[in-house]
This record gives C-alpha cells, sequence and structure tokens, in this order.
C-alpha cells in the first residue's frame, strides 16, 4: 500500500486547506490538494492527500471512508497511477495538404 490517497465525492466548498486539516486528524499529511478544471477554476469534486506512512494512510482511509462531509458520503481509498491517454490532440494521422506525387 502507498501514502497517497484518492479522496472523492467532495463537496464543492471544500479547499486543499480543509482537506489537509481534516486527513491531520489521521495522521501527518505530507500534501493535500484538490483537483480543479482548468478552465473554469472550479473544484471537481475529487483530490489527492499525500500522508507521511503507509500506516497513517492506512488510518485515513479507515476514518475517512463513507464519512460524512457536509451531507456527502466520501470515497477514500489508495491511489492509484493514472492510466495512459490515447492520442487526442494533432498530427497522429501525419501530414496533409496537397496531392502525393509519384
Amino acid at each position: 500500500m502507498g501514502n497517497k490517497l484518492y479522496v472523492g465525492n467532495l463537496p464543492f466548498s471544500a479547499t486543499d486547506d480543509s482537506l489537509r486539516e481534516m486527513f491531520a486528524q489521521a495522521g501527518q499529511v505530507e500534501s493535500a490538494r484538490i483537483i480543479t478544471d482548468r478552465d473554469t477554476g472550479r473544484s471537481k469534486g475529487f483530490g489527492f492527500v499525500e500522508m507521511s506512512t503507509e500506516q497513517e494512510a492506512a488510518a485515513a482511509i479507515k476514518k475517512f471512508n463513507g464519512a460524512d462531509l457536509d451531507g456527502r458520503s466520501l470515497t477514500v481509498n489508495e491511489a492509484r497511477p493514472m492510466a495512459p491517454r490515447d492520442g487526442g490532440g494533432r498530427g497522429h494521422r501525419g501530414g496533409g495538404g496537397g496531392r502525393q506525387r509519384w
């Protein structure tokens, strides 16, 4: 088990600091970050907390998974590595423009 935790179903009023304060009840918090929309800056309703030890991470999962925060039931579990994304964007089909000459 790792030290980094996924925290889902957060109320949109939650902040990095409030997340840090809450998880400090389970041990030393190395970092706490709520993920926001790049364009609007609004919370996406989830974040990540990194605890200093695996034991503290396990204690935080036990304490906060399913806990109520502002009327929302939190989901807390070990964070998984982000899956690689397929393509997207430009340039994956080769260049264009004009006819090919033989």
